[in-house]
């Protein structure tokens, strides 16, 4: 609200007095219309209110004032976790409490103190890490691998680089080893061969980096280290993987075949679970018994896939499927049950001879 001031100006040798218009905006409380206004900033209620008689003028007021509540006494530790700085992460070295000079504008000052704030601060094992965190983060984007695995992928090779072993062995073979843990960690298991595709490190080199980290987080100092961690386990402790079977690549397979009716996933991993019983599958790749029972669920009710698309997204070829069907076909009375076909839900004329 604009008010009128009287100000006096101070002539040569006469005094003056004159109104001059006040162009600032005062707030005043609309009953009382006191000036200057009696107002209260009542921060617990964030309400602007007049003193005299008590009319809310405004809400939602901003508490502009220092906040000293503190953390303290919550926390279980020595530490105090203060709103300030940005949070701790668990999978870098050091306090991480540092100043980060930028390029700039790239002029020859600027350079040069960029330069030596790296070669000061930034030491060679947080390079290390960071790097090999950036190639799991891509590694683990590249194929949809959810992130809570790439966790664990992170964790898993930052114990490897913080107790030094597997010196000279390749960073590449032991990414590949911890995503290929991580993901049987986490329930979401991949083959060598998927890793091989998604790491370009052979499958050979794969299998014998994963057993030498099989036995290192095994042992009992490891297991203590991995209490603290993020990898997925009922009791904190490290739990050796079983091999991938083809009952755990059924429901990703079938997802991605577009077979979304619960029915398929079911059927297709009764399948997997029975083959043990048809002598001429035992020893087949889990990769082409899985692809073989996928491809009889979908003829079995009436949403055939072709072994050339299964071939694509289990990645072998249609007459290893072929081949593995042929099987399964020759036993079909003893491993479809009757509810798959009762209320003709299935139909076992839909199934092709090969």
């Amino acid at each position: 609200m604009a008010a009128a001031t009287l100000s006096q100006n101070v002539g040569t040798g006469n005094n003056s007095m004159e109104y001059v218009e006040n162009l600032n905006m005062t707030m005043m409380c609309k009953d009382c219309k006191e000036f200057p206004p009696n107002l209260v900033e009542e921060f617990s209620s964030g309400d602007m209110v007049c003193g005299s008689c008590g009319l809310v003028l405004g809400d939602r007021i901003v508490d502009t004032r220092s906040e000293w509540r503190t953390f303290s006494n919550d926390d279980q530790g020595t530490d105090d976790p203060s709103r300030v700085g940005d949070g701790a992460n668990p999978l870098l070295n050091g306090s991480q409490l540092t100043t980060t000079i930028a390029s700039g504008d790239g002029s020859g000052r600027n350079r040069n103190l960029y330069s030596a704030q790296n070669k000061s601060t930034h030491d060679k094992a947080t390079k290390t890490l960071l790097a090999a965190y950036k190639e799991i983060g891509a590694h683990c984007d590249a194929v949809n691998i959810p992130k809570n695995v790439s966790d664990t992928a992170k964790h898993l090779f930052k114990l490897v680089d913080d107790h030094k072993a597997f010196k000279g062995k390749s960073q590449e073979a032991l990414i590949a080893g911890c995503i290929f843990i991580a993901c049987r960690q986490c329930e979401v298991p991949r083959t060598f061969r998927e890793i091989y595709a998604l790491t370009k490190v052979s499958k050979k080199d794969i299998g014998r980096t994963f057993k030498l980290l099989e036995k290192f987080f095994a042992s009992d100092q490891i297991r203590a280290s991995l209490a603290t961690g993020v990898v997925r386990s009922e009791d904190a402790q490290y739990i050796t993987t079983t091999s991938t079977g083809a009952r755990d690549l059924c429901l990703r397979f079938c997802s991605q075949l577009g077979l979304k009716n619960p029915q398929f996933v079911k059927v297709s991993q009764s399948l997997a679970d029975k083959v043990s019983t048809v002598g001429d599958l035992a020893g087949r790749s889990p990769l082409s018994v899985a692809a073989a029972c996928i491809y009889m669920a979908s003829h079995l009710f009436g949403k055939p896939r072709s072994a050339k698309e299964i071939s694509l997204i289990a990645g072998v070829s249609d007459g290893t499927i072929r081949t593995a069907y042929k099987y399964l076909y020759q036993a079909r009375d003893q491993l479809i049950e009757n509810d798959w076909i009762a209320d003709g839900k299935g139909k076992m004329s839909n199934l092709p001879v090969s």
